[in-house]
């Protein structure tokens, strides 16, 4: 097994519903995860599978440092952080292809005034295009630093609160666009006798 750092970047974006595309800067975010991949070439990233535990997931919340719409930063107090569930998949090192099943919980607040249920996000974040009923988008492979960008669409049910599946127009559609870096990690020094 060997151990895969990923790098959450800016250039990232999310749209749900009829709503423009948010733009949102994910630098600072990431995990490690591990990697069950053949890699004949000693590059670190071969092909094979991918595991990133939940528990070690951290994306950068959605709000008025992160996020912009239409322009503008979310107003001040309107955020939404999102809370992996799974991310895991398969990953081809000779193309720097690569299709991640992702669910999440996404929790919007406003402040401490308003809190909704759990949005439940589940998709294939892949290198290759997506179409929805609504939304198309077109990944990018990993390139020689590592680099990708993963695209994916997802069905989101009604919350069950009427104020924000009306606001959002729930059910529909949303689109996810991450930019990413995949960065084998050293192996761990061993202890001489």
């Amino acid at each position: 097994m060997a151990e895969l750092s990923l790098q959450t970047l800016a250039g990232c974006g999310l749209a749900i519903g009829a709503y423009p595309r948010f733009r949102y800067d994910a630098r600072g975010g990431g995990g490690v995860g591990a990697s069950a991949a053949a890699d004949p070439a000693g590059t670190g990233i071969g092909t094979g599978t991918l595991h990133f535990a939940p528990d070690g997931l951290s994306i950068p919340p959605l709000d008025w440092r992160t996020t912009r719409f239409l322009g503008l930063p979310l107003p001040p107090g309107l955020g939404i952080t999102i809370h992996p569930e799974r991310l895991e998949g398969r990953l081809d090192g000779a193309t720097g292809a690569m299709a991640l099943e992702f669910a999440a919980r996404f929790r919007f607040a406003i402040g401490s005034l308003y809190r909704a249920p759990d949005l439940i996000v589940v998709t294939t974040l892949g290198t290759g295009p997506v179409q929805g009923r609504r939304h198309t988008a077109s990944g990018e492979p990993l390139d020689g630093d590592g680099r990708a960008l993963l695209v994916g669409v997802a069905t989101i049910a009604p919350s069950g609160d009427p104020w924000l599946d009306r606001f959002l127009g729930l059910p529909d559609e949303a689109l996810a666009l991450l930019r990413c870096r995949l960065v084998a990690e050293a192996p761990e020094a061993q202890d001489l006798p």
